[in-house]
């Protein structure tokens, strides 16, 4: 696994390993969503570094997000939330946002962060989503979660990020690109061009799909750009 697909290319962190192993242990107790709130709790107690720490949004997201306008009050989500600055900065933009993951420890410690935060944190599950978020999102953003996911949940994961869309809406998703040479197990298990382009399926588009540079000043590996969209 290349350093900076562990840490948002800024290099392996202490956190790193043990995500690894979670992950590994996860999968084969036929549990893959288990390892993200150990991951966190960790985390939480101090035990390791904080994993994926930023405090600017992904700057791929940024440029998608500028393009599309002012929020104005239109209905936003992050998936897989993490510390949140996907979400915030999607509220300064004046989208109606809430952010969810799957770790009850990562919300807590992303309310924690932004204590006077617009955005509606909340834990959820995208293999088995919210009523109230379904259908309904006028602009979905995943940044790595994804790849996050064993192979073993990944059409369900993908799916998820569907029927988040709202008729008209647009989805923007970063997932890493996986070459030739990577090997199987992860985490992350990285996606082809196959796996990014089964996000669109009848009455979803992929409007645009590009491989580009990791933007982080120590990331080597890149990444897929789709932005894809659910018609009217």
């Amino acid at each position: 696994m290349a350093d900076d697909r562990g840490s948002d290319g800024h290099g392996r962190g202490e956190w790193a390993p043990l995500a690894d192993q979670l992950g590994q242990r996860a999968t084969a107790d036929g549990q893959p969503t288990r390892w993200f709130d150990e991951l966190w709790s960790a985390a939480e107690g101090e035990e390791i570094d904080l994993p994926w720490d930023r405090s600017d949004a992904y700057p791929p997201v940024s440029r998608e997000v500028e393009a599309l306008g002012p929020g104005g009050g239109r209905r936003a989500v992050v998936v897989g939330a993490a510390l949140g600055a996907d979400a915030e900065a999607l509220a300064r933009a004046g989208w109606d946002t809430t952010a969810f993951d799957i770790s009850p420890a990562a919300v807590r410690l992303a309310t924690e962060r932004y204590p006077d935060t617009q955005v509606d944190y909340r834990v959820a599950d995208l293999l088995d989503l919210p009523a109230d978020l379904v259908d309904a999102l006028d602009l979905v953003v995943e940044v790595f979660t994804v790849q996050a996911m064993a192979p073993a949940v990944r059409d369900d994961a993908i799916a998820g990020i569907r029927r988040l869309l709202a008729p008209g809406g647009t989805a923007v998703i970063v997932q890493f690109v996986r070459g030739d040479t990577d090997p199987d197990d992860g985490p992350p298990w990285l996606l082809n061009e196959a796996e990014m382009r089964s996000f669109a399926t009848h009455g979803y588009e992929l409007t645009s799909l590009t491989v580009e540079p990791n933007p982080r000043p120590t990331g080597t590996t890149p990444i897929w750009l789709g932005v894809l969209s659910r018609s009217a």
